[in-house]
Formats: structure tokens, C-alpha cells, sequence
């Protein structure tokens, strides 16, 4: 939930005990003026005295005061707040507005947030006449329908599953075959199956690691294993069915040997005409792993700053040579995987902040869509011309990742224009009272808000989003929960067929059912806690 903050601050006051002065002095007149009277007499009068003049002392003394002054969240300077009041964000007034970060305005009166085409910024028109432009005519531009379809945007909660990991949810992957599965990993390295078709049935694999699972992409030659890279430096190689998970990288034998040489892993992708399982680790090097023999190459590239974090790695969807990688240095690289060396780079793609993800359309892969820091989405649309400024710079609410798993805007698989993308909203909206963090359909070529799909029930943000390569489905992770959502206008006998249901997991399953999953708290539900209100039903 969105914090709240304080009207008024008290005030912690301290009374006062003892005057060290007052109490020192009065021992030294006790002390000179005894007088011949004995020791007992002595003591006997001086703790009489004590118990009488302790009013005395404390009475005409003022108590301590300590104000606790209003610090803002943002600049840690007194004086003025900065963060949500219900569904209102409140800027700092000593930095430029959050949404679109520049100085004159704040976020509630900002001209990106209220336009029509949510704050698109064009690039200057490049014009390329080179041959590879000419083959991209030819060749890939004829998968792209020059008529854009209607969108089709599942905007309805048909089921859920609250509190289904015991930490939040990091990464969501749709199973290649079986169009009911859905698999999803946590913070806690917990790799989590869920058939939501039959919504019950779930199961939770928590051996395959020991903390943050980060990314998981399925096998090419095997649709029933999955591999998985970690922040505890491994990539497993886990059985759907069975659960049985081998280890085939382990970056950190040692162990624990300090924060300057632990390995972590993050960005990763499978090239399955080259058998090579790719990952990135946070120090700058890419990894590569052979899918048919399990076996890791010795040799490692340098394909951002060295020491920077690489969060993403995306390979061509028709030209397996080609891959795009994303990371904390502030840049997208395009690489040629037969001349991959240290600082051989194709294209370097500058950004303000830090890249969470670059990815390449699905289908002819000649665009490339990025998610930064900045609160910017970046298009370009053409790999095979000038890659200069980009096209097309989005303004978008996504700025945050403490305590959230970091928004990325991801394609829609099936969309033949490929323009339609998804991403989760950070600054919430007032919906009837109710301050909700919708999920936000964009269209990348202009720039358009499509639909902002949001349920009531659901007052968490949803960073964590992916839609269906064949379904109209998008599966989404609020925190620890679970959503699928579909579109609303659907067949009489789907909609017989198909009944929706939320399942209570965690605290609130054990306190229904008795059952013991999930039951362990999580440190980031201050942010994106768990579900709103249920009806009896358990309709959303």
C-alpha cells in the first residue's frame, strides 16, 4: 500500500530524574556541615533528606523536549514531505518532477501525465538507403502487417492465488506446450509451478536455490526443463515434473569470500541454434554454458563497464548471431556473437539512468524496446539503419525498484504489428476513492496509452508482467501473489466453462485450511503487500 504520512509530528519528552550540579553540590554541604553527630545518624538523616527533596529538585525543572521535525524521504533535508498521501504523489520541492524529470512542474500538474499519447517525444527522421536496409524490405518487413489489427487486452481477473510465494515474485515464464502452466520464481530462489486452469494445484520447488531466482528461460530440445540463474551465482537445470535440479554453473566455490568477489547472475537467454545457454553476472562479463553437454566455456566476455551490473540479455529472433544486452553502465549493446571480444560492440545505445531491459520485437526483430530508470520507454524502429537517437522516447511511471522487482515493458508475442508492449505503474491513481496501480498497455509506435487494466480488489503494484505467446492472457506478480487475467467479452460456453476463483494461500489459507505453505513474512509487504478485500464468494 502507498505510505501515509503525517499531518502533525509529536513531540518524545523526557522528565528529569536527578540535576548532577544540584545533586553534587548538596552532598558537599552534607559533607561540611556534619557537625558531631554520628555515622548511623548521619546516614539515616541524609536518606531521609533524599526521599524529601526529590520533589523539590524535580519540580521547578522544565521536561526535555526532542520535536521530531518532518525529513523529506527524497532530499533528507527538514522541513517538507515528499511520497504518496492516498493516490497523490507529493514532489520535493528542492528536485524537478518525478515523473517526467524536469524542473517547472510537479507530477500532479505535469503535461506528460494528462497527454493524450502519455508524454511521447519523437526523434529526429533518419533516412538509411544501405543495402542491409534494402534486405530488411525485402526479407523481414513483409512479416509485419502494414495493417495494424485491434488490439485484443485481457482486462478481467479470472483467477488468483494470494500469498502463493513466501517472497515476492521476481520472474514469470509461460510453459512452451502446455498452454495452463505458468512458472514463476521469488526473492527466496523458490521456483514455484502453477497450473491455472485448475488453479489448486500448485507446487513449490524450494531446493533449486538459495536466493533471488532472477531469470529462467525453458530448453530448446526439452520442453519439460527449465533452466534458472541466480543472485547466488549457480544456473540450475530443473525438471518441471519431478523437481530433481542439477547444478551446472556455480560461479562461487569458495564461498562466501566477501561482497567484492561474490558472482551473482541476472540477465540470461538461450540460443538454440547455437546450443549456448548465455548469462550475465554483475561485474560486467558475459557467461556462456553448452546446452548439450552442460558444460561452461573458460573463456569470459566484457560486454559492459567492468563492474557494472548486466540485468538483460536478448537474442534475435531470426538471426541467432545477433544479441542485445542491457545494463547498469547506462547502455543497450548490440553484439555479433562470431566477433564477440571485450569492447566489440556493434551499436553502444546511451541512456540517462540505468537499462532494467532491452528486448527485441518478436517477430522480425527489427525494433528494439528499452526500459530505463528515467521513466522513458526508448523504440527504435529500425536495427539496420543509423542507430542514433532513438525514435520514440515514451514518458512512463516506473521509477522505483527498492523493495520491487524492477518494471520492464515486455512485447506482445502475438501481435502481428508488433507495436503492443506491457508494463506495470509505479505512481498510483484514484479509481472511486481506491488508490490502485494499474498495468499499463502501450502502443509503441505512437506512443498511445491502449488501456490501463486494474482490478479493485488489487491495490498492490503489479512490477512483474508477461503475456501468453498464444492465449489471450497476461500472468502478473503482485508481491507474492499470483494473477491471470483474460479478456471480458468472451463465449457463452468459455465463460461456463472457465469459473474465477481466488485461492488464499499463506496466513490466510493456513487460518481457513490448515495448510502450511507460504507462511513465512516478507520485509518488502510494507510496498506491494498482499490483495485487497474478498468477496464471500471469492470472486474478484
Amino acid at each position: 500500500m502507498a505510505p501515509q504520512t503525517r499531518s502533525s509530528f509529536p513531540s518524545v519528552v523526557i522528565e528529569r530524574e536527578t540535576d548532577t550540579e544540584e545533586s553534587s553540590s548538596f552532598s558537599e554541604e552534607e559533607e561540611g556541615g556534619g557537625g558531631g553527630k554520628g555515622a548511623g545518624e548521619e546516614d539515616a538523616e541524609s536518606e531521609s533528606e533524599n526521599v524529601k527533596t526529590y520533589e523539590e529538585r524535580t519540580k521547578g525543572k522544565a521536561p526535555i523536549s526532542i520535536p521530531l521535525k518532518k525529513v523529506c524521504k527524497v532530499c533528507k533535508k527538514p522541513g517538507h514531505e515528499a511520497g504518496f498521501k492516498g493516490a497523490t504523489y507529493i514532489d520535493c520541492p528542492m528536485k524537478p518532477c518525478f515523473l517526467c524529470k524536469m524542473p517547472g512542474h510537479t507530477t500532479i500538474m505535469c503535461p506528460h501525465r494528462v497527454a493524450t499519447e502519455h508524454g511521447v517525444v519523437p526523434a529526429p527522421h533518419r533516412s538509411a538507403g544501405n543495402p542491409i536496409d534494402f534486405i530488411f524490405n525485402r526479407q523481414l518487413s513483409p512479416r509485419v502487417r502494414p495493417i495494424k489489427p485491434a488490439f485484443v487486452i485481457p482486462n478481467e481477473v479470472k483467477c488468483a492465488v494470494t500469498r502463493y510465494h513466501s517472497r515476492r515474485v521476481t520472474c514469470l515464464e509461460f510453459h512452451p506446450t502446455n498452454n495452463n502452466i505458468l512458472l514463476s520464481g521469488d526473492k527466496k530462489g523458490q521456483l514455484g509451478i502453477w497450473d491455472f486452469h485448475k488453479v489448486h494445484e500448485r507446487i513449490i520447488y524450494g531446493n533449486v536455490h538459495t536466493c533471488i531466482l532472477n531469470n529462467m528461460k525453458f530448453s530448446p530440445t526439452n520442453s519439460g526443463s527449465v533452466y534458472a540463474a541466480s543472485s547466488d551465482g549457480t544456473i540450475s537445470f530443473t525438471d518441471v515434473e519431478t523437481g530433481i535440479s542439477s547444478s551446472l554453473v556455480n560461479l562461487n566455490p569458495d564461498g562466501w569470500q566477501g561482497p567484492s568477489s561474490w558472482k551473482m547472475l541476472y540477465g540470461m537467454d538461450v540460443n538454440a541454434e547455437k546450443g549456448l545457454v548465455l548469462v550475465a553476472d554483475n561485474f560486467g562479463y558475459l557467461h556462456l554454458v553448452d546446452s548439450r553437454s552442460n558444460n561452461k566455456w573458460e573463456d569470459t566476455i566484457l560486454v559492459h563497464k567492468k563492474g557494472s551490473k548486466v540485468v538483460g540479455l536478448h537474442c534475435h529472433p531470426l538471426q541467432p548471431d545477433i544479441m542485445l544486452s542491457c545494463g547498469n553502465d547506462h547502455f543497450a549493446r548490440i553484439w555479433d556473437m562470431r566477433k564477440l571480444q571485450d569492447g566489440c560492440s556493434i551499436h553502444d545505445l546511451e541512456h540517462k539512468r540505468v537499462v532494467n531491459s532491452a528486448y527485441f520485437s518478436p517477430l522480425s526483430g527489427s525494433k528494439i524496446l528499452t526500459t530505463s530508470q528515467d521513466n522513458r520507454l526508448r523504440v527504435w524502429d529500425s536495427i539496420f539503419g543509423s542507430m542514433g537517437p532513438p525514435n520514440r522516447e515514451i514518458v512512463h511511471s516506473h521509477d522505483f525498484n527498492r523493495h520491487l522487482t524492477p518494471f520492464r515493458a515486455e512485447w506482445d508475442p502475438k501481435d502481428p504489428s508488433e507495436s503492443l508492449a506491457v508494463i506495470g505503474r509505479y505512481i498510483s491513481e484514484n479509481y472511486n476513492g481506491t488508490a490502485l496501480h494499474p498495468i499499463d498497455f502501450m502502443d509503441i509506435s505512437t506512443g498511445q496509452l491502449v488501456a490501463e487494466v486494474m482490478d479493485p480488489n488489487i491495490t498492490t503494484i503489479s512490477p512483474v508482467n508477461k503475456l501468453h505467446p498464444r492465449e489471450d492472457v497476461l500472468a502478473s506478480g503482485s508481491s507474492r501473489s499470483l494473477v491471470i487475467w483474460r479478456p471480458k467479452e468472451q463465449s457463452e460456453s468459455v465463460k461456463e466453462k472457465e469459473d474465477q476463483k481466488i485461492v488464499l494461500c499463506g496466513k490466510l489459507e493456513k487460518k481457513r485450511h490448515g495448510k502450511k505453505f507460504g507462511n513465512e513474512s516478507d520485509d518488502d509487504s510494507d510496498h506491494d503487500g498482499g490483495f485487497g478485500p474478498v468477496s464471500k464468494k471469492g470472486k474478484a
